[in-house]
């Protein structure tokens, strides 16, 4: 459903079980920076009604699953460390388009947004089924659901917004591009590291 041309390397929860503390902490601040990237989007395309509502929704909620997280965090005895650097979206930042059209620019940075919410799912589907913390299996099992249709949110808006922008052509390039990335990471305990 994902597309994902190159899985996660399994090796990956093993580093996740032998330090959920970091990867909790990760995940918190990825859930806020997906909040401000929908809150972004917004900003800059507030004429487009149906993005503004459905953007809000993901806003929302991406805030409350960072309230969740930091449920979790707070129930192991954790604290929430600071910010960390995401360097495989920072790495896809550099992928997306800063020129061209308002309407590719559009495009990229909602395939760049599905993109991270993709990966994301693939994820979360894999704690689901691997991390040790067996609270932790149903939680990342529920929030995969959640993942995957703002994945398609994302993806449809492209879409639909697209006008002259060849979408699938371009969620091509996307895939191949992050697949290439994911060969240096699935190596720290973090989300995307």
């Amino acid at each position: 459903m994902l597309g994902l041309r190159l899985p996660t390397d399994p090796r990956w929860t093993a580093l996740v079980n032998s330090d959920l503390s970091e990867v909790l902490t990760d995940h918190a601040w990825c859930e806020q920076k997906a909040a401000s990237n929908a809150i972004s989007l917004i900003v800059k395309h507030s004429e487009l009604s149906e993005l503004v509502e459905a953007l809000t929704r993901i806003a929302q909620e991406e805030m409350a699953h960072f309230g969740l997280v930091l449920e979790k965090i707070k129930a192991r005895g954790f604290t929430l460390g600071p910010e960390r650097k995401d360097s495989y979206v920072n790495e896809l930042v550099q992928f997306m388009r800063k020129e061209g059209s308002r309407e590719e620019r559009l495009v990229d940075r909602l395939l760049f947004a599905a993109m991270i919410e993709a990966r994301s799912c693939e994820r979360f589907k894999l704690l689901s089924e691997r991390v040790g913390d067996e609270d932790l299996r149903a939680f990342y099992r529920d929030l995969m659901a959640s993942e995957a249709d703002h994945y398609t949110t994302f993806l449809g808006f492209a879409r639909k917004y697209g006008g002259r922008v060849d979408v699938d052509r371009r969620w091509k390039d996307w895939l191949e591009h992050e697949a290439g990335m994911m060969e240096r990471y699935g190596r720290e305990a973090t989300m995307h590291g």
